[in-house]
C-alpha cells in the first residue's frame, strides 16, 4: 500500500509589467505548482484585456503563483520578482507604459507582508549602493481584492508562442544574498 503525500500550497501575486514574461519566469521555478495571469487592483468587475489596456479600470497585469512552500520559499519568489523587472520605473516597464504595467505585490498573509517589505528594503539598499533610484512598487494586502483571470489566450502565452514578446527590463542588480545564520 502506497501513501500519498499531501501537497501544501500557498499563493502569491506579482505584477511586473506585461504578465507574459513574468508568468514564464515563475512557471519555470521548481516548487511552483501552477501559474495564471489576470488583473488585480482595479475598480471594474470582470475587466477585459482591452478595458485594462485603456488604463481606466485601474487594474494591473498580475501573475498568480501557486507554490509549495516546502519546496520553494516566498523569499525566493520575491528575489525573482525584484530582479525580473525594474521596480524603480513608475507605471512602465520598457516600452510598456500605463498603470496596468505598474510594479505590485499583493500579499496573502501577514507573514508575506512582513517578508515583502523586508525584501524591498534589502533590495533598495543594493540599488542605492549602485546609484539607482527609489523602488516604487506597491506592496498591498490582497484581502478584499479580487483576482480576475485573464482571457485564455494570455494563459501561458509564451509556451504557446515561444518567440513571443517577453517585455521585461531590469536594473541589472542582483538580489543580495543573505548571510548564513
Amino acid at each position: 500500500m502506497r501513501t500519498m503525500t499531501a501537497i501544501t500550497m500557498s499563493t502569491a501575486y506579482f505584477a511586473t509589467g506585461c504578465f507574459w514574461g513574468a508568468e514564464r519566469r515563475f512557471w519555470k521555478m521548481a516548487g511552483v505548482i501552477d501559474t495564471s495571469v489576470g488583473y488585480m487592483g482595479g475598480n471594474t468587475t470582470n475587466p477585459s484585456y482591452e478595458a485594462v489596456c485603456t488604463g481606466r479600470t485601474g487594474h494591473a497585469e498580475m501573475v498568480k503563483v501557486d507554490f509549495d512552500p516546502n519546496l520553494l520559499s516566498y523569499h525566493r519568489l520575491l528575489e525573482e520578482f525584484w530582479t525580473m523587472h525594474d521596480p524603480t520605473s513608475l507605471n512602465a516597464q520598457g516600452g510598456d507604459i500605463g498603470t496596468q504595467y505598474r510594479s505590485s505585490i499583493y500579499t496573502t498573509s501577514q507573514d508575506q507582508m512582513t517578508e515583502a517589505l523586508a525584501s524591498r528594503d534589502l533590495y533598495q539598499r543594493a540599488l542605492s549602493d549602485s546609484g539607482i533610484g527609489e523602488i516604487v512598487s506597491e506592496i498591498l494586502d490582497s484581502t478584499g481584492v479580487t483576482y480576475y483571470l485573464a482571457e485564455e489566450y494570455h494563459q501561458r502565452y509564451l509556451e504557446k508562442n515561444p518567440n513571443g514578446y517577453d517585455c521585461h527590463s531590469s536594473t541589472g542588480i542582483a538580489f543580495p544574498k543573505l548571510a548564513a545564520k
